[in-house]
């Protein structure tokens, strides 16, 4: 439903949650649904792109998000912002909210880029190929854009190509021989889910330290090795003496791959009666 009363815009942009929208987009065309609570802008998704205007730098929302996600890939989230990605597109920022509404439905379509990059790996004809395939592109993924650790893992992201690793996934799972019905399938999407969150999240905060301390983590244990070292010695700590000694010390990659693979076998395995 297209409207062009500026108080119904106002009022959508305001639930949208950009506080200077009613500054912004005033003389702008929203698009808007009903939903049971009340008007809301149609999602990034579902709105056609602007039309193309004769500008210097012609604009679409795919060369947005590229230009974001290397912002984010150098500077983090927190040096992003619409300004900053205007001024490296050679426009003025007023342009980008004729493809944006706000500061979320930028990160949407950031994630949404990244998600077509993982999408590519889901294509293999068997489950747990699929399964390790899709797990894999998405540590790679999030090595290769920090920030995207930082937006996983709360609400699911919607965007098409979110929903094709989703479908994906759920398809390679739901042939899995332990999964028996949709109740099954859920707790595995929500274990595999919760460990891929988990160990990307762990995984990139010890990039993060040693690039900020300058001392990576065989640095950190060797400075830190005389100290353990005493407190094993007195005798309180067995268990976690025997893991410093005897356990083996995988890189992230090999603790990534075998424990997923570890998650995937109790996936396989029978249910519990």
């Amino acid at each position: 439903m297209q409207v062009q009363d500026s108080g119904q815009r106002q009022a959508a942009e305001a639930t949208a949650g950009d506080r200077n929208s009613h500054q912004l987009l005033r003389y702008r065309t929203l698009y808007l649904m009903d939903t049971p609570y009340s008007s809301a802008p149609l999602p990034v998704w579902e709105r056609p792109e602007p039309q193309p205007r004769a500008a210097p730098v012609p604009l679409s929302r795919a060369k947005i998000a590229a230009t974001a996600i290397r912002l984010a890939d150098a500077h983090g989230l927190d040096g992003l912002s619409v300004r900053k990605i205007a001024k490296e597109l050679g426009v003025g920022p007023m342009r980008l909210y004729d493809y944006v509404i706000n500061r979320s439905e930028l990160l949407d379509l950031m994630v949404d880029t990244v998600y077509a990059q993982i999408a590519e790996a889901g294509q293999r004809s068997e489950w747990r190929a699929t399964v390790l395939a899709l797990a894999q592109a998405t540590r790679e993924a999030a090595l290769d854009h920090e920030w995207f650790a930082d937006l996983i893992g709360g609400r699911p992201h919607l965007g098409p190509h979110a929903l094709a690793v989703g479908e994906s996934t759920a398809a390679a799972l739901s042939q899995a021989p332990g999964v028996r019905g949709i109740d099954d399938l859920q707790r595995a999407l929500g274990a595999l889910d919760a460990f891929v969150v988990g160990a990307l999240r762990r995984e990139i905060t010890e990039r993060r330290a040693a690039r900020s301390t300058g001392t990576d983590v065989s640095a950190w244990q060797a400075a830190l090795g005389p100290y353990l070292t005493r407190m094993l010695e007195t005798g309180r700590y067995p268990t976690v003496a025997r893991l410093v000694i005897d356990g083996a010390h995988l890189n992230a990659e090999e603790a990534f791959h075998h424990n997923l693979t570890t998650i995937l076998d109790g996936i396989t395995s029978h249910p519990r009666t």
